[in-house]
C-alpha cells in the first residue's frame, strides 16, 4: 500500500513538473513572439533621423538660397545708386560756347596774349570735363591745330548752367616778324568729343609757327 502511496506521489510529482516546463516554455514562445516589435521600434527611430536629416537639409538650402538673393539684391541696388548719382561727361551738344568776358577780350603778357574760352553747361544736369580741348585756328588758305602747354589736367564739375574756361595763348603777327597767319575762326573740341564748335576768332594775324618744337601759340587744359 505505501508503495502504492508513493508511486502515486511520484506520478503526481512528475505531472507538475511537466505542467511547469509547459508553462515556462509557452512564456519563451510569448518573448520570442514580442521580438518583431524591437525591429519595428528601431526603424521608427530610423525613419525619424532621416527625415530630420531631410528637414536639415532642406533648412540649409533654403538658408543658403535666402543668402544668394541678398547678395544679388545688395549687389545691383549699389551699383544702380552708385550709377545714378555720378554725373556723366559733358558733351558738346550740352555746352555753350563763347570767349571770355562776352566780348573775345584778349590780355597780353610781352609780346605772348591770351584768350579765354568759356565752356558753358546748357543742360539741367551736373557733368564733368577733364583734358585738353582740341583746337584748330582756321583761315581761308587753310587750317592749324595748336599744340599743348605743359600743365597738367583736372577734373572740373560743371553744375547745371555753370562754366569753365581754358586759354588760347599766342604771338600776334606783326610786319617783319615772320609768316602771317590771318585767323578767321577758331574751332574747339571738348575733351573726350568728336564733334566741335566754331567761334570767330576776335584775335587778329598770328604768327605762323605751325612747325616750331616750342611754339608761342597753344591751348591750355579745361579748367586752367
Amino acid at each position: 500500500m505505501r508503495l502504492l502511496h508513493a508511486a502515486s506521489a511520484l506520478a503526481a510529482t512528475s505531472a507538475l513538473a511537466l505542467a511547469l516546463t509547459a508553462c515556462g516554455n509557452g512564456s519563451g514562445d510569448d518573448a520570442s513572439g514580442d521580438q518583431p516589435s524591437a525591429p519595428a521600434s528601431s526603424a521608427t527611430a530610423a525613419d525619424g533621423a532621416t527625415a530630420k536629416a531631410e528637414n536639415a537639409g532642406a533648412t540649409e538650402a533654403a538658408g543658403s538660397g535666402t543668402g544668394g538673393s541678398g547678395s544679388s539684391t545688395g549687389g545691383g541696388t549699389g551699383t544702380s545708386s552708385g550709377d545714378g548719382t555720378g554725373a556723366g561727361r559733358c558733351h558738346t551738344a550740352g555746352l555753350g560756347f563763347s570767349f571770355g568776358s562776352g566780348d573775345g577780350k584778349v590780355s597780353s603778357s610781352d609780346d605772348q596774349q591770351h584768350l579765354a574760352v568759356v565752356l558753358k553747361n546748357k543742360t539741367s544736369a551736373a557733368c564733368t570735363v577733364q583734358g585738353f580741348p582740341g583746337v584748330d585756328l582756321k583761315s581761308s588758305g587753310g587750317s592749324w591745330s595748336l599744340t599743348r602747354s605743359g600743365a597738367t589736367p583736372k577734373q572740373v564739375t560743371l553744375a547745371a548752367g555753370g562754366s569753365t574756361t581754358f586759354t588760347i595763348s599766342f604771338l600776334p603777327w606783326t610786319q617783319g616778324s615772320g609768316t602771317e597767319f590771318k585767323a578767321t575762326s577758331v574751332v574747339v573740341t571738348p575733351p573726350n568729343e568728336t564733334t566741335s564748335a566754331t567761334l570767330t576768332w576776335p584775335g587778329g594775324s598770328v604768327l605762323l609757327q605751325d612747325g616750331a618744337t616750342h611754339p608761342g601759340t597753344y591751348s591750355g587744359p579745361v579748367g586752367s
